[in-house]
């Protein structure tokens, strides 16, 4: 069984918070399902949910993921089409987990730039990956300033930040999902190089 199998991604665009730390909601980018989405397909998790309690939001979503179902835009890159198929949207959290679950249990893995006690390094998450494929997983990551703190205490287990190799700590949410998925279920064996 691939270790990615049970593993979903979840985009979290609510509850998270904004730059003077407020609960807020954040809008649903193309970018970031396209690319995140990629990323899915590429590490061969389950799919890619994207979290957001506002209707029209899921919309935007859905018209996303219906143009590259479109023949013309599928016969053109169906790669693009391959990964995108893997889109789901949820309001809450919650309904992201019965998904991930198929009703079910889940384990949640929550991500954050900030730093803080008792997080996992990615290759202890990977090991608890390897060691029980089987088992369905749920990570998120926060859009806007990250996940609130009420999304980060409902999480099993919380992830160490990617590493930071600068004092610069403001990486876009769909570049520090394809790290942590790299770092979880990409090959082993890869070296940092410094210069």
């Amino acid at each position: 069984m691939q270790p990615g199998a049970h593993l979903w991604v979840a985009l979290v665009h609510h509850p998270v918070l904004d730059r003077n730390g407020s609960v807020v909601t954040t809008s649903v980018t193309n970018l970031d399902v396209h690319d995140l989405a990629r990323s899915a397909r590429t590490y061969r998790a389950a799919g890619l949910i994207v979290i957001t309690p506002i209707e029209a939001q899921k919309r935007i979503v859905e018209r996303i993921v219906g143009y590259w179902n479109e023949p013309e835009h599928a016969a053109r890159i169906p790669s693009r089409r391959d990964a995108l198929a893997l889109v789901r949207t949820a309001a809450s959290i919650e309904e992201a987990r019965r998904i991930a679950g198929h009703g079910g249990p889940v384990e949640l893995i929550g991500t954050s730039a900030r730093p803080g006690r008792d997080r996992r390094t990615a290759g202890q998450a990977r090991g608890a990956i390897h060691a029980a494929p089987g088992a369905s997983r749920l990570i998120l990551l926060g859009t806007g300033w990250g996940l609130a703190p009420e999304a980060l205490e409902a999480c099993d287990v919380i992830l160490a930040p990617v590493e930071e190799l600068s004092d610069y700590n403001h990486m876009s949410v769909r570049s520090a999902g394809a790290v942590i998925l790299d770092r979880i279920l990409g090959s082993e064996g890869t070296e940092v190089i410094g210069t």
